[in-house]
C-alpha cells in the first residue's frame, strides 16, 4: 500500500521519501531533508506503531504534520491525541481522500508560517 500512495503523490507533484519502519522514518527526519507532512499507518513493522511515530515527531519536530491511516477499531479515538487535524484515514483509503487531506494540512501550515 506505501508503494502505491508513494507513486500517486509523486504524481500529484509531491516530493515522497519512504521509511518502512519507526526507526527509518526517524533517520530520514533527522537528516535535516526539509519534510511538511508524514503520513503513516498505525501498523508498522518493527517494535513501534504509528503512534509513537507520531508522539515522536510532536516531540522533536512540531510544525511537521502527522496524517495517521488505520483499519483499525478504537485507533481514531487514540489518534486525536497525536494528529493535528483530523484523526485518522479509515482504510480502506481512496487516493484521492489522502491527498485532499494532504492539501487541506498544508494550506493550514502554510497560513499558520505566514
Amino acid at each position: 500500500m506505501r508503494l502505491m500512495i508513494a507513486e500517486y503523490l509523486r504524481d500529484c507533484g509531491y516530493r515522497v521519501l519512504e521509511a518502512g519502519t519507526v526507526a527509518e522514518a526517524r533517520t530520514v527526519l533527522a537528516a535535516e531533508v526539509p519534510v511538511d507532512l508524514v503520513f503513516s499507518d498505525v501498523q508498522m513493522p518493527g517494535e513501534e506503531d504509528g503512534f509513537a511515530l507520531a508522539r515522536w515527531v510532536r516531540e522533536h519536530h512540531p510544525a511537521i504534520e502527522v496524517i495517521l491511516a488505520s483499519g483499525l477499531v478504537g485507533a481514531a479515538e487514540k489518534a486525536r491525541s497525536v494528529c493535528h487535524d483530523g484523526p485518522i484515514i479509515p482504510k480502506p483509503y481512496d487516493h484521492e481522500g489522502v491527498l485532499q487531506r494532504i492539501q487541506a494540512l498544508l494550506r493550514k501550515a502554510s497560513r499558520a508560517a505566514g
